[in-house]
């Protein structure tokens, strides 16, 4: 695995190590930020590096920072071409994953949004899995999701990623390999940084973007391949944390997570123990899709080196 060399930071790329911001800045001392998780695949029979849904998350992003009382002064056009070109002098021939980031960067003590100066950084780094492992065992959490009246679910924003901290550690520390966290209303929400599908009667049920969670472009991605490809329903409604138990199949899904099938729930085998027909043909079809292997979906993937085989 390479390291990073760069960054985009103060409107110029630099060395990565000169990406610097003091101990008194806002963002650090109050979780003033809002940012995005977005993966670039590679290719090697291409010889090309793929960013699966570039400008979705950049989209993405700028919503966030229009909850947050943000300015990002580049357009979506402007923040994919600023990530090809980091990418480019970066040179990655890995899998990797890309940060943008914007933040409050007064020096002041001040918990407010207005009247601040608003940065933005972008950076990268090679990247594998998020999650060890084929498949994996998951909890129920003792925290709770932050509801969207108290901290904005449908935004990424860095101060509530807290609570996806207490979940996940919680669970590692118990054995487990990740979290599923409920809702105010008792019903399932999401896992700790992915959203969360089960299959049940042969369909795919996921809790609907109400239920406090992060509207992932990765959800999306997997309800139209389930539909388009396998023939698969998707139904949006509550998840009671029973039926959890009673799943015939279970997987998280996520930039990060990528498809990522769960084969126990608090001790309790999900189906039969093992990896599920549909997730496993949705594991498959999606790795193929983010490294640009299927014609259908290649509109998805943005190439960064300019001539193929560079």
């Amino acid at each position: 695995m390479t390291s990073n060399r760069f960054a985009f930071f103060n409107g110029e790329f630099v060395p990565i190590e000169q990406a610097q911001v003091s101990v008194m800045t806002a963002a650090l001392n109050y979780g003033l930020g809002v940012f995005e998780g977005i993966r670039a695949y590679w290719n090697a029979d291409d010889g090309q590096l793929y960013v699966f849904h570039l400008r979705e998350h950049m989209e993405r992003l700028r919503r966030s920072c229009n909850i947050m009382f943000m300015n990002l002064p580049y357009s979506v056009d402007e923040l994919c071409d600023l990530t090809v070109e980091l990418l480019r002098r970066e040179a990655f021939r890995e899998d990797a994953y890309i940060r943008p980031l914007v933040f409050k960067s007064d020096h002041t003590i001040a918990v407010r949004l207005n009247n601040m100066t608003d940065a933005f950084v972008l950076y990268a780094v090679p990247f594998g899995q998020y999650i060890p492992g084929t498949a994996v065992r998951a909890c129920v959490s003792s925290w709770r999701r932050i509801e969207d009246n108290i901290m904005p679910s449908r935004a990424k924003v860095s101060g509530g990623y807290v609570n996806s901290a207490l979940a996940k550690t919680e669970a590692l520390l118990n054995g487990y390999d990740e979290a599923i966290v409920l809702g105010g209303d008792g019903q399932v929400s999401e896992a700790s940084a992915a959203n969360l599908y089960i299959v049940r009667n042969g369909a795919l049920i996921t809790p609907p973007i109400t239920s406090d969670i992060l509207e992932g472009i990765t959800r999306r991605v997997v309800a139209h391949l389930a539909q388009a490809e396998l023939g698969v329903p998707v139904i949006e409604r509550p998840i009671d944390r029973t039926e959890l138990y009673v799943a015939e199949e279970a997987f998280f899904c996520g930039t990060g997570a990528e498809v990522k099938p769960i084969i126990e729930i608090d001790r309790r085998p999900v189906g039969s123990g093992a990896v599920g027909e549909i997730t496993a043909r949705l594991v498959e079809l999606y790795s193929a899709v983010v490294r640009g292997c299927l014609p259908a979906y290649r509109a998805w993937c943005t190439p960064v080196y300019i001539d193929e085989g560079a």
